[in-house]
């Protein structure tokens, strides 16, 4: 093989590796960031005490995002794009039920794998949304709307319930983000310091089956 090929192979290898280590970083940060963005509020929380619960250098910090601000901005982003994600099933031509389900559950995981992400997010908007109010006016509003339309469809040829399309999605944002948002009430009145995989299981059977049958999907 030519040198000149050979350099390029490691060059492209040495790049990708790069990228990982990039990526592995960030997702890392990030993580970190929604605890003590959860646990301090914006105004509380500090670079520092990210780079520690990320086991980091506050430089890296710095060099991958910028400022706290910046970092603010992307947890939320990601937080939006995470609970968008899943929406992807509900389409034309899926079977109302299961993409009803599918998207229950999924929203009903993240609550309870990134509860401190739905903390950060519902923070923001008891403030006002400061940040992601654009966000939520652009790619949260189209979307939602083009989802409701399919659901509506969905309704006019009868195949569910009839319901308000715009309004089932803030039903189910409400009801699977309380167990992260208000975690500290539903384990107060379950009588247990921590929600167990059984309470996680038990919570999200009844939101699907409460849902799905308010859809009459049942």
């Amino acid at each position: 093989m030519p040198l000149r090929s050979t350099l390029q192979m490691a060059g492209a290898a040495d790049d990708a590796a790069k990228g990982q280590i990039r990526q592995a970083n960030e997702a890392r940060i990030l993580a970190a960031a929604e605890r003590v963005f959860a646990g301090a509020g914006f105004g509380g929380a500090t670079m520092a005490a990210i780079a520690e619960e990320a086991a980091l250098p506050k430089a890296n910090l710095h060099y991958y995002f910028g400022s706290k601000q910046a970092l603010y901005r992307d947890v939320l982003a990601q937080t939006l794009k995470d609970w968008l994600e899943p929406t992807h099933v509900i389409t034309p031509g899926a079977d109302p039920r299961t993409a009803i389900e599918t998207y229950i559950r999924a929203k009903m995981a993240l609550s309870i794998q990134r509860p401190h992400a739905s903390r950060v997010f519902a923070n923001e908007l008891l403030h006002g949304a400061p940040v992601v109010q654009t966000l939520l006016a652009t790619d949260l509003r189209k979307l939602v709307l083009a989802k409701a339309e399919v659901i509506a469809q969905w309704v006019r040829d009868g195949r569910m319930a009839a319901v308000d399309p715009v309004h089932l999605f803030f039903t189910i944002w409400a009801a699977t983000q309380t167990y992260a948002d208000f975690e500290v009430q539903v384990c107060a009145v379950l009588g247990h310091k921590e929600l167990t995989a059984q309470d996680q299981t038990r919570a999200t059977e009844h939101v699907v089956t409460l849902i799905l049958r308010g859809c009459g999907l049942t």
